[in-house]
């Protein structure tokens, strides 16, 4: 039986729009670049790949999404490619430069889908 948080997490994701749902998984991706950072620093090694790994199965969900009808998805798609290079890096190395030139990439990205969101809810 699901706990009442559980429950209330997972309604609240199967109301959420498209838009929504892309902004909270670029949250996402901030939350656990920024902890691989920590781990890094940690040498948390175990901590530090879990994050990344977290990070690399959402920007390839992301990328399975892209509908290539629209010239931003290809560009969108080299960004997703270049996140994923950057991670691997940063996960071979435990270095964090290649985590911190991504990062404010993301947080632009997802304020701008934030952007998107609230200007379509508007426009409803």
């Amino acid at each position: 039986m699901m706990n009442p948080y559980e429950k209330y997490k997972q309604q609240s994701v199967m109301t959420m729009t498209q838009g929504e749902m892309v902004v909270r998984l670029y949250e996402e991706i901030i939350n656990q670049l920024s902890r691989a950072v920590n781990c890094i620093r940690e040498k948390d090694i175990e901590g530090t790949n879990a994050s990344l790994q977290k990070c690399q199965r959402i920007i390839n969900y992301l990328k399975s999404t892209l509908n290539f009808k629209y010239e931003v998805s290809s560009n969108l798609s080299s960004l997703y490619d270049f996140f994923n290079e950057q991670i691997i890096k940063s996960n071979l190395k435990k270095d964090t430069q290649p985590i911190e030139e991504i990062l404010p990439l993301v947080s632009e990205l997802k304020d701008t889908f934030a952007q998107g969101e609230r200007l379509s809810r508007m426009q409803q």
